[in-house]
């Protein structure tokens, strides 16, 4: 499959080199073509894997994957173009952490919006599912990392395009058994708060290799 990266940051770089060790094309979109980030990245991984514009990176994939800040995400997708985004699914990542007061962040947008509803409002020909922003990037594509069973989450409005994205999940190793819907896309709100918890467990595991497991 052709798959467009957004973001050049070490998420866009875990999800790309997965995605290419998986056998996938993967084109890495930034601001600007010659991003040396990207450069790099495309040097590193391989000839199944390239580089350009956000635009080009939307064009050129079947499915895209949205690994940008998330308080800049709305205009990523709005640079890569609706037209490049019509009818295709769009893995969002995202977690909108604001610094500008320091750290700890302010984390989300709230229980009444999240990116992932963001970006659906803005493109509603767009196929949005939001997942895999509750874990660190390398357990993303690794969820051998977190010893035991744990749990990823989806949620959007397509059902169709869950399914695709769950497949995906299950081959970058998440067992069908440990992935949970959580319905529509609002539930992004959910899991993009959940960083908060997210942010303070960091601290006490001392580590970012962890994740939660549902017990009932």
């Amino acid at each position: 499959m052709r798959i467009g990266v957004f973001g050049t940051g070490v998420v866009g770089q875990a999800i790309g080199a997965k995605l290419v060790a998986l056998g996938h094309e993967v084109r890495m979109g930034s601001r600007s073509a010659d991003n040396e980030s990207a450069a790099t990245w495309a040097g590193e991984a391989g000839p199944q894997a390239s580089r350009g514009t956000f635009a080009d990176a939307a064009g050129f994939g079947e499915l895209l994957f949205n690994c940008t800040a998330g308080l800049a995400s709305l205009d990523v997708l709005r640079t890569a173009g609706a037209e490049n985004l019509a009818g295709k699914v769009v893995v969002d990542v995202s977690n909108a952490l604001d610094f500008s007061q320091g750290a700890p962040p302010t984390v989300g947008l709230g229980n009444a919006d999240s990116v992932g509803e963001q970006l659906q409002r803005e493109f509603p020909e767009a196929r949005v599912v939001k997942t895999l922003n509750t874990v660190n990037c390398e357990v993303m594509v690794d969820p051998s990392l977190v010893p035991g069973e744990h749990d990823m989450f989806v949620c959007g409005n397509d059902e169709s395009a869950k399914a695709d994205v769950r497949s995906l999940l299950e081959s970058f190793g998440w067992p069908a058994n440990h992935i949970f819907d959580l319905g529509d896309i609002t539930s992004a709100r959910a899991v993009e708060m959940y960083l908060a918890l997210w942010l303070r467990l960091w601290g006490v595991a001392q580590s970012p290799h962890f994740n939660i497991r549902l017990v009932s």
